[in-house]
């Protein structure tokens, strides 16, 4: 079910899962460390109610998991037939403190007064290995301490009106057979274990007695330093100050920030207003305050394949930017601008992803193909940041911006971009497409070339570099005049090709519906351009509506995530949502609207979309939320409504 609630302050990232656990909580990065023990158990809530049991996650509880449209607050209802018990949770990080706070409230609907009692797990494993953490309860101010090493986490919480927890367990969870110390609270009494390393966890209760229909409040909170001693101020703030102006500091920030978009969020009428608002929250949420614009914060894949999307991706990121930059929101884009700088080679192409620490990440392309030593980059990474860095100067002016980015950045990209094409065919030399899978020349790729080399002669001109244009200028014309290699006979813009040691093009045929929007968005090729027309009509008769859940696949033969073999693979919201946009853009306004609908239909409750879905049941596969999916979303409605 992935993350339907997202919560973050650009340092301190936590992930609610469907039940309204805490499933992923990253520190010091947005994206990294993941501190929880995600793969096996969430963080859980339970309830003991004169003699009953029950974990809210049990399957007993009605669940609704949403969060607000104008701040990164979450809104979460439980209610159990059985107990007789509802729960409202709200839950925030604070935008001072690395600080996730969460106020329960509790309401008794029974007939009489009774002993209530609520059980606060937390199990996280800061450890590699969760073999090395200590848990321990610190009665001087009254809370439990989960470290290791630099990282401290601090546990504890206040009832209204009554003080704190009244009791406590920490102990073993994972190892040694040990199921974990959450055991404990299922007879409503915890054992008070002081302290325990290894693999560990804790539990708090909160007690009350409650009159009918009556409520009582917990206010909760987990505050991450670098030393006990600096958590623990944090922890005498909350513990003797309101959470409610907490709250209310966190919503004044969230309204500054929307202040600057609200003139162009003003002329999108509902229901795609909130819509929007909330992929924006949803996107910032995954923007680290260093620069870093995570792929997803959603760590289920891992329980899937092999690693998680917890890196940025510099395609992902600047996809992700651009409806900010229309919006006026200029911050997080000159953010991750500087962190391209920091991690762009001296060369001047960027990488396949990074850590959210700007340590290179993961990749799986290698540097030799064939026999034939190669980089092991996707050069539209490169291209549209250069381009991305175009759309910032146009909206925003700048220019002090360029002067410092010129040299450092956009200088050496569009040299790297001009020095990267192969003289055979005047196109750019192979690299890996965008969907991480072919090593070739792709149509994509050529396409965001061009629209990069084009934004780096606007940023030279606008600061006086003239000289260093004419080559860039000249590279670019000379892609689109060689745009026909790309052309099958059939009618469509393929794949691709691969240049071989021979001289000769190895065709790669696919159509793929990046091979539309890439010439459409990033080419330059007129909308009246026979082959525009023709790649369209093709991605509508073979990547479109062809499942009962309709929307666009990739590609024919996609196997990624897909579990229906019938199929031509698994509808995107990314692919459908450029399909609109060129719908838009060629007077089809009413099956763009139609687009948007299916797209507003997948999305849950809370508002998240995930990468892609189930062809026949429409349920999320792949990361839920995809911070890409919701870009392309925003954008598609700010064409819509010309914004």
């Amino acid at each position: 079910m992935g993350r339907p609630v997202v919560l973050s302050n650009g340092r301190m990232f936590v992930g609610l899962d469907e039940h309204g656990l805490v499933h992923d909580f990253y520190y010091p990065y947005v994206g990294l460390e993941n501190l929880t023990n995600a793969r096996s158990l969430q963080h859980k809530i339970g309830i003991w109610v004169n003699g009953q049991f029950s974990w809210v996650d049990d399957g007993s509880w009605q669940i609704s998991v949403d969060f607000h449209s104008d701040a990164l607050v979450s809104s979460v209802t439980m209610h159990s037939d059985n107990l007789q018990i509802s729960l409202h949770l709200t839950d925030f990080i604070d935008s001072e403190f690395d600080a996730f706070i969460r106020r329960v409230e509790l309401t008794n609907h029974a007939a009489e007064e009774r002993d209530i009692r609520i059980f606060m797990h937390q199990v996280f494993q800061i450890s590699r290995a969760g073999r090395a953490d200590t848990a321990v309860y610190v009665p001087d101010d009254h809370y439990i301490l989960d470290y290791k090493g630099r990282c401290c986490l601090l546990i504890a919480g206040v009832v209204e009106g009554d003080g704190g927890f009244d009791q406590f367990a920490v102990g073993n969870y994972g190892i040694e057979g040990k199921s974990g110390t959450f055991k404990d609270a299922e007879d409503g009494e915890l054992s008070d274990n002081l302290v325990e390393h290894g693999g560990v966890d804790s539990v708090l209760r909160f007690q009350k007695h409650v009159v009918t229909n009556g409520t009582f409040k917990i206010d909760y909170w987990i505050v991450a330093d670098t030393s006990q001693s600096d958590a623990q101020v944090v922890h005498a703030k909350l513990k003797y100050n309101p959470i409610d102006e907490r709250l209310a500091a966190l919503k004044r920030g969230s309204a500054e920030w929307f202040n600057v978009l609200q003139p162009k969020l003003a002329q999108i009428p509902e229901p795609h207003r909130t819509a929007v608002q909330k992929s924006l929250l949803i996107i910032k949420a995954h923007c680290d305050q260093r620069g870093s614009v995570l792929a997803s914060g959603d760590s289920s894949i891992f329980n899937y394949g092999r690693d998680y999307y917890c890196y940025c991706w510099p395609r992902d990121a600047a996809y992700a930017l651009w409806p900010f930059i229309r919006l006026g929101a200029y911050a997080e884009a000159r953010n991750f601008f500087g962190f391209a700088r920091d991690t762009v080679h001296k060369d001047g192409y960027l990488m396949h992803k990074y850590q959210p620490d700007r340590a290179i990440g993961s990749t799986w392309h290698p540097m030799v193909h064939g026999r034939s030593k190669e980089l092991a980059i996707q050069e539209d990474e490169t291209a549209i940041v250069l381009f991305m860095m175009g759309e910032y100067f146009e909206a925003s002016h700048d220019q002090a911006f360029v002067n410092d980015f010129y040299d450092t950045f956009i200088y050496p990209a569009a040299s790297f971009l001009i020095g990267f094409i192969d003289d055979q065919t005047g196109l750019p030399h192979a690299s890996y497409d965008l969907w991480e899978q072919k090593f070739s020349t792709s149509t994509y790729t050529a396409s965001t070339v061009i629209a990069g080399l084009q934004a780096a002669w606007r940023l030279a001109e606008a600061i006086g570099k003239h000289a260093d244009t004419e080559p860039w200028k000249a590279a670019s014309d000379k892609i689109q005049q060689n745009f026909d290699l790309f052309y099958h006979p059939d009618g469509y813009f393929r794949k691709g090709f691969l240049l071989e040691e021979s001289g000769d093009l190895s065709y790669d045929d696919t159509l793929d519906a990046s091979s539309l929007h890439g010439p459409f968005m990033f080419g330059g090729l007129a909308l009246d351009d026979e082959r525009m027309s023709k790649t369209a009509q093709a991605v509508e008769s073979r990547l479109f509506n062809t499942s009962p859940l309709g929307g666009v696949v990739r590609y024919p033969g996609d196997g990624y995530f897909l579990a229906k073999q019938q199929f031509a693979g698994n509808p995107w919201i990314v692919c459908t949502m450029w399909l609109a946009q060129f719908y838009m853009q060629t007077d089809r306004e009413d099956e763009a609207e139609a687009l948007v609908e299916w797209a507003m239909d997948r999305m849950q409750p809370s508002g998240v979309m995930s990468e892609q879905y189930d062809p026949e049941n429409g349920s999320p596969l792949g990361v839920t939320p995809l911070v890409w999916s919701h870009a392309e979303f925003v954008n598609t409605i700010l064409d819509l409504y010309k914004i």
